[in-house]
């Protein structure tokens, strides 16, 4: 691991929260002028899940930083005009098109992968591009069938072919629809001054790095490695250039980096009160949460019901520059089900319910039905507070 040259800040663990907000998009007044699309640009990769409660994930990271913001003005936003590309950073993600040069280091990585988990018929890869060049674009049903008729995994040569071609850069998913990937050449759907390879790796790396700091306002080494999946040591040959500097954290066992111009100025301003995907950018990494906010937030969509604690897809509360409790949501016709909820304290109680009736009013629901509160002596007032 590179040496840490000495710090160029100390922060008390407050002013890191509270620049870590500031750098998310939570404190201070939205960017309504960017919009949806100023969102994604300050936050460079939103994560995609299948998973739809209240809504999608990549709906509720904006909601979730600009308010009731129309569900079909969303998903324009992203995949209009050619403003955004779906790829590999933290997972599956939406990321701005400026950021297509950053990854050639991972198309170049998937190229010379000499291995891969379904075998690809001869003559397969080149009748996707073919097709896609006469045709495109298209989804994979179109270009052939997705499946072979088998299990989850049991994907068609032509499934196989277009998903790498994607890795690899040939070609570029545009948009979902109606969840499927719409797939076309990356000759057509990247601006010719941005499609290129011409970044080595360490300036892509470089580059991930900085604006994975600028995103975090501050982070450790895992944390801003993690921002786009990079790898400890990758991070560690490129941070001394990043532009980023080292500050110590009051609690923070580990060595930290911010963003210098997060350094600049005291974070003021306005707090969102709001429920986050558990895929939203500021609680994804687990460690970073428990270190942040003393919250310990786990997705459990994909642990088994009996062993759940707090229920299938709970939400973290953001209120007041903190995270007071979660919610497990489900919708029945027009009513928003609180299956169960989670609350710090009493003082949780009227911030749930404010982010309750207002994701309640986004998603088209008249009304919000409490099922079941860990604190049972709050109940009451919870299901008052949204009546």
């Amino acid at each position: 691991m590179t040496p840490v040259p000495p710090p160029a800040a100390e922060l008390s663990a407050d002013e890191a929260r509270r620049i870590a907000l500031r750098a998310q998009g939570f404190l201070g007044a939205p960017d309504r002028r960017g919009g949806v699309r100023g969102v994604l640009r300050h936050l460079g990769a939103v994560q995609l899940d299948t998973i739809s409660v209240l809504a999608r994930s990549h709906e509720l990271i904006p909601y979730a930083r600009l308010g009731a913001v129309g569900r079909r003005t969303v998903e324009d936003a992203y995949w209009t005009e050619g403003h955004s590309f779906e790829y590999w950073s933290h997972a599956a993600c939406i990321l701005p098109v400026e950021e297509w040069p950053h990854f050639a280091f991972r198309r170049r990585a998937y190229r010379a992968r000499p291995h891969w988990n379904h075998d690809l018929p001869e003559g397969a890869y080149d009748a996707v591009i073919k097709q896609l060049l006469a045709e495109g674009p298209l989804t994979a049903t179109e270009l052939g069938g997705a499946k072979n008729g088998g299990e989850w995994w049991d994907w068609s040569a032509s499934k196989v072919a277009v998903e790498r071609a994607l890795m690899y850069g040939e070609v570029v998913c545009t948009e979902r629809r109606g969840w499927k990937r719409v797939y076309d050449l990356a000759e057509r759907a990247i601006p010719d001054d941005l499609l290129h390879d011409e970044l080595d790796d360490p300036e892509c790396l470089r580059r991930l790095v900085r604006l994975a700091g600028e995103s975090l306002g501050v982070g450790t080494r895992a944390d801003i490695a993690d921002y786009h999946r990079l790898k400890g040591e990758q991070f560690d040959a490129v941070v001394a250039d990043s532009g980023l500097v080292p500050v110590t954290v009051e609690g923070w066992p580990k060595s930290a980096w911010a963003d210098p111009q997060a350094l600049a100025s005291e974070p003021r301003g306005r707090h969102r009160t709001t429920l986050l995907s558990p895929f939203d950018s500021l609680v994804w990494e687990r460690a970073r949460t428990e270190r942040i906010f003393g919250f310990t937030h786990r997705l459990e969509a994909y642990v088994p019901k009996p062993k759940r604690v707090y229920g299938y897809f709970a939400m973290p509360l953001l209120s007041g520059g903190k995270l007071l409790g979660r919610v497990d949501p489900a919708r029945e016709g027009t009513t928003l089900v609180a299956r169960q909820v989670s609350l710090g304290s009493a003082k949780a109680v009227a911030p749930m319910a404010q982010a309750l009736r207002e994701a309640a009013q986004w998603v088209g629901c008249h009304a919000v039905r409490i099922e079941r509160v860990d604190r049972a002596e709050l109940t009451a007032d919870l299901v008052k507070a949204v009546s």
